[in-house]
């Protein structure tokens, strides 16, 4: 009598021992590309303006909008007429910003200087000195949950503090400049610190307060110029007295040749972008103001003093800002302050730090960005239509604050943990 023998199951394998493989390079960054992450909405939105900007910059043009009236006649003159006005707007604005290939060709046939090709990159890095301050400004602000919209007011006040101390002390030029730099800086903290101490105390909402002592401070700036201690005493015109040599920021690229601007407040400004960085990761004042940032009730429940730190941050914030104006009054402005040097810098930090993501690194880069679209706009003129540089930046920012739209336009895909917005919780 025989038994059938049963046979055993084969063993299957073990999970662990034969691990599915893992996606290489190619697939996790072709995956990165098409999410909806900081970064590529960041790259995406700088893409998307230029080509917003393209199509309004053949839409204002008259003679590129004539071709397409018989454009299924002949396509191939609107297309290339199109093509040949963005493609030199956009250079110009490069050759503005960063180099100019005619000065390219002159130096390398001897009848051009090394300071000649320097000189857009000089002027860009110019513009985007005092952007640094005024975006470090409204980041940090940012990150205690308050919307710095008085970046601007802060700004002249730092301007007229460095200012009056540039010409009105005699000192050897290593005490002068730091006492003048110091000089506009506390004196826009002093003017950050009142909204701030007004929204401790009383609750007053910073953005209300911050943009109408924005017009306090231009129209002190229109009245101090006009003061027998700021007014020049050899002009008539609206403007104050320049400041000494010794109190004259000196320039980098000087000696490289005289029209070379870019001077010593970008090291400055570099310094502040790295200070700030490590007040806010390495600090205990840094982690209290990005406790407060992210709930300020909990934070309170911790024993945190919210008012303090809303006060204490501001004043910091209106320091670096004040730099700013510093940087204007004691470098290009030092010959003489007016009503239009400031500019509009402390409404333009507003943009980089959205474009930074409030993060001092970022707030450097964006800062780079929009002062080479300020340098070349500059430069390009009457070719290129002054406001395309405005137009850029304000179509970039548009993006930036809604990434959900980004997202819609490209149908990027959600990243894990959700969209990264950036939000002032006080608004």
């Amino acid at each position: 009598m025989s038994t059938d023998t049963a046979t055993p199951p084969a063993e299957q394998p073990d999970a662990a021992e034969n691990p599915p493989p893992r996606p290489g390079f190619t697939q996790l960054f072709g995956r990165y590309l098409i999410e909806a992450n900081s970064v590529m909405v960041t790259v995406y939105s700088l893409l998307l303006a230029f080509l917003i900007g393209a199509v309004l910059l053949i839409v204002s043009d008259e003679n590129v909008r004539s071709t397409y009236t018989y454009f299924f006649a002949r396509p191939q003159d609107a297309l290339t007429s199109s093509w040949i006005l963005v493609r030199d707007s956009y250079l110009a604005l490069f050759e503005g910003a960063i180099l100019n290939l005619n000065t390219l060709e002159r130096f390398q046939a001897g009848t051009a200087e090394f300071g000649d090709l320097l000189r857009p990159i000089s002027e860009t890095l110019l513009n985007a000195t005092p952007l640094i301050f005024t975006g470090l400004a409204v980041g940090l602000a940012f990150r205690a949950g308050l919307f710095n919209i008085g970046a601007q007011g802060q700004l002249i006040f730092g301007m007229l503090g460095a200012l009056a101390v540039g010409f009105s002390l005699n000192l050897p030029a290593v005490v002068h400049l730091p006492l003048a730099i110091v000089a506009g800086a506390l004196a826009g903290a002093a003017f950050g610190a009142i909204p701030g101490v007004l929204k401790a105390t009383t609750g007053a909402h910073e953005v209300i307060s911050s943009i109408m002592l924005n017009n306090i401070a231009f129209f002190f700036l229109v009245w101090a110029i006009g003061t027998g201690f700021f007014h020049s005493e050899t002009k008539s015109e609206l403007v104050t007295k320049p400041v000494d040599e010794s109190a004259t920021l000196p320039t980098l690229l000087g000696w490289l040749g005289a029209g070379l601007r870019v001077n010593l407040a970008l090291i400055v400004g570099l310094a502040a972008a790295v200070f700030t960085w490590w007040l806010l990761s390495r600090s205990t004042f840094g982690f209290r103001i990005r406790a407060v940032g992210f709930n300020a009730h909990a934070s309170a429940t911790a024993g945190m003093h919210v008012g303090r730190t809303y006060a204490s941050t501001m004043a910091f914030a209106g320091g670096l800002a004040g730099l700013a104006g510093a940087a204007l009054s004691l470098g290009v402005g030092s010959s003489g302050v007016t009503t239009n040097t400031a500019l509009e810098y402390g409404f333009d930090g507003i943009t980089v730090a959205l474009l930074g993501r409030a993060r001092p690194g970022g707030i450097v880069a964006a800062a780079l960005l929009f002062g080479a679209l300020k340098a070349g706009a500059l430069s390009a003129q009457p070719d290129v239509p002054v406001d395309i540089s405005t137009l850029l930046q304000a179509i970039i920012v548009l993006f930036i604050a809604a990434p959900a739209l980004v997202k819609a336009i490209l149908h990027l895909r959600t990243p894990r943990g959700g969209m990264v917005t950036l939000e002032a919780k006080g608004w």
